[in-house]
Order: C-alpha cells, then sequence, then structure tokens
C-alpha cells in the first residue's frame, strides 16, 4: 500500500532546514587523516552556506568509512566551526552502555553548549565478528534498545532516578532523536516523544509507512510538543546532468560492493558503470538509492521539490558520496542554492 503524506505548512518548499549527513568516506588512495581534513572543510563550508546540522555516523569495520568513533569526530568538527549543530546520526545504541553515551554526549554538550544532537540506533552497524570485538551480543542488546534509551534519557536528566551519576551528563538535556529505517523505530520515537529520523537514503522501502505511523501516533513530551521527521536523501549534483550521473557512480559502486560482501574505500567514479553491472544490479540501485536526486541545479532542484512535497518533511538530511572533495563541495553548494532559491519563492 502506498501512503501519502502531505504538510499542513505553505513554506514546506523552502524553509524547511537542510542538514549534511557525513559518512567521512575514506576514498581510494586516501586515508583517515585526509579523510578527517575533509570533513572539517566541508562542515566550515557547510556552516557558511546555511546548513542547519552536521551529523555523522557510527560505523565498524568498514574500508571505507572514517567514523567509527563517532564522539571524537564531533568534537573534532564542533571545535572548527561555531554555529552549526554538530550530531551523532547516529550512535549505534546496542554496541555502548547508556552510561557512557551520557558520559561522552554531557561532555560534548559541556564544551559546545547548544549545539550538539544524539541520534540513537537499534541496529549495531556491524556483523556478528565485529559486535563480538565491540563485546556485545547482538541479538539481546538490539532487543534492549527501548529501555536503554529509557536509561540513557534518565542519566542525561536533572533529576535521575538511578544511583550511579552520569558525570558529565546529568542535566545536560541533549536532545535525543530516533532513527529508523523500519516501523519500529516510528513507533517508539512516537511513543516517547522524539524526533524521528528514517534513513531513506539508503532503506527507502518503509519511509512513508513509517512516516505516518509516527505522525498518527505521536504523544507530546518535555522535549518535543509536536512531531518532527527528517528523512535522509542523496544529492549528486553537478553543472551538468552527464558529470552528475558521472559522480553518483562512485557511491553506486561502493554500495554495489557492500551488499556483494566486498566493502570497499570509496572508488573514482566509471563511466559507463550503470551499463555494465546488468538488470540485477541496477534493480538493487533503483531500489536502495530512490530517494535521490542526481543532475544539473535545475533537475536537482525539481526532484529535491517532489520529495519535499510527497513526504511532507520537516527537515532533509542530504548526503553526498563523491570521490573528489571538491565535487563534493560542489554538490553542496548548488544544494544550498537551490534551497536559497526555495525560500525566496517561499
Amino acid at each position: 500500500m502506498r501512503h501519502c503524506v502531505s504538510s499542513d505548512r505553505p513554506d514546506i518548499l523552502g524553509m524547511i532546514p537542510f542538514s549534511i549527513l557525513d559518512l567521512a568516506p575514506i576514498v581510494e588512495g586516501g586515508n583517515a587523516a585526509t579523510s578527517f581534513r575533509n570533513t572539517l572543510d566541508l562542515a566550515r563550508h557547510g556552516e557558511r552556506w546555511g546548513y542547519h546540522r552536521y551529523w555523522l555516523a557510527e560505523h565498524h569495520g568498514m574500508p571505507g568509512i572514517a567514523s567509527a568513533a563517532t564522539a571524537v569526530v564531533m568534537a573534532h568538527v564542533a571545535a572548527g566551526t561555531s554555529t552549526i549543530r554538530v550530531g551523532a546520526g547516529g550512535v549505534m545504541l546496542p554496541n555502548h552502555s547508556p552510561l557512557v553515551i551520557a558520559e561522552q554526549f554531557g561532555t560534548l554538550e559541556a564544551l559546545y553548549p547548544g549545539r550538539i544532537d544524539l541520534g540513537l540506533g537499534r541496529a549495531p552497524g556491524s556483523d556478528q565478528n565485529t559486535a563480538r570485538a565491540l563485546r556485545r551480543t547482538l541479538e539481546s542488546d538490539a532487543d534492549q534498545f527501548p529501555q536503554d534509551v529509557l536509561e540513557l534519557m534518565d542519566y542525561m536528566s536533572d533529576e535521575p532516578k538511578q544511583r550511579v551519576l552520569a558525570v558529565p551528563g546529568k542535566g545536560s538535556k541533549v536532545p535525543l532523536w530516533i532513527l529508523g529505517s523500519s516501523l519500529f523505530g516510528a513507533q517508539l520515537a512516537a511513543q516517547l516523544g522524539l524526533p524521528y529520523a528514517f534513513a531513506s537514503h539508503f532503506a527507502p522501502q518503509q519511509m512513508m509507512q513509517a512516516v505516518a505511523l509516527y505522525r498518527a501516533n505521536f504523544q507530546p513530551s518535555a522535549q518535543l510538543a509536536k512531531p518532527y521527521v527528517m528523512l535522509g536523501f542523496n544529492v549528486f549534483a553537478a553543472d551538468t546532468d552527464a558529470e552528475a550521473h558521472l559522480r553518483a557512480t562512485s557511491m553506486q559502486q561502493a554500495f554495489v560492493k557492500l551488499r556483494s560482501g566486498r566493502p570497499s574505500r570509496l572508488p573514482p567514479p566509471l563511466p559507463g558503470y550503470l551499463e555494465q553491472i546488468g538488470a540485477q544490479g541496477k534493480a538493487l540501485l533503483d531500489s536502495v538509492l530512490s530517494c535521490s536526486a542526481i543532475g544539473a541545479p535545475d533537475t536537482v532542484a525539481e526532484q529535491l521539490q517532489a520529495f519535499m512535497e510527497r513526504t511532507g518533511a520537516d527537515e532533509l538530511m542530504i548526503t553526498s558520496q563523491i570521490f573528489e572533495h571538491a565535487h563534493r563541495l560542489r554538490s553542496y553548494e548548488i544544494t544550498a542554492d537551490i534551497h536559497k532559491a526555495m525560500a525566496a519563492r517561499a
């Protein structure tokens, strides 16, 4: 069944915030140090271009993603910027004790007050071997996720009920988000009255159903009075449609390799890639990357507008997995210009 969610706000096409999701890519021929330099450079540009948040994600054992120590990289970004919000999109809570996360994010909030977000995911972000190396057990820890979220919320409250105090952490009130790619996260976010971020940039299949479920069942909380939905969206923008489609092949190659059990560093663009992978590979990419805009500015603007109209999102989290850092910056710059033009029309 196709679910349709519309917005009751007239400013949907221009005034909703755009934010950045940085997967801290390690490209072929590069290393983590280069990735972190590029991350800070992108964050500084994003701040000047008007992006609202800059989020990093926890992944382990991934040769092409440098942000495993998410809180550490967040501190690097927050120290080098001044106004943009910096967050985790997200921390995979089954990998950690809630107390440790409360302490880490309480520390970040003390260092950079009013700028820190904490998105929480239920998926471990790793395989069985990596989970064992993290000293976690996937089955029990994922099932414990709702209780872990409540425990974390208590550690960060003004008057924790637990005997152990999170220092720093107690009273920090870092805004919490629930992340998800299924109906489970939507239900939990609605029940707890928390903002909800859906991973539609790589798992869009249940997006509309999850958004509708979250909005229909939302219970107001001390943090949030009404539902707030942020959706992930891929943008590969360039000065021409042909160039943009070429830039997108890096992400396409990386995703096909990941799904076939061969995770890799982000490869350089490959002309004619889609013609080389056959119908099965194209079908995979059409499914998992359907929430994407690829093209020149006018093309991307049309695709962004259609996505916002269809979903009624309160915020978009833009990710651009592009091989060359300069081309990646250009993609985000074009997207920011599109956003400003939409805002002017609104």
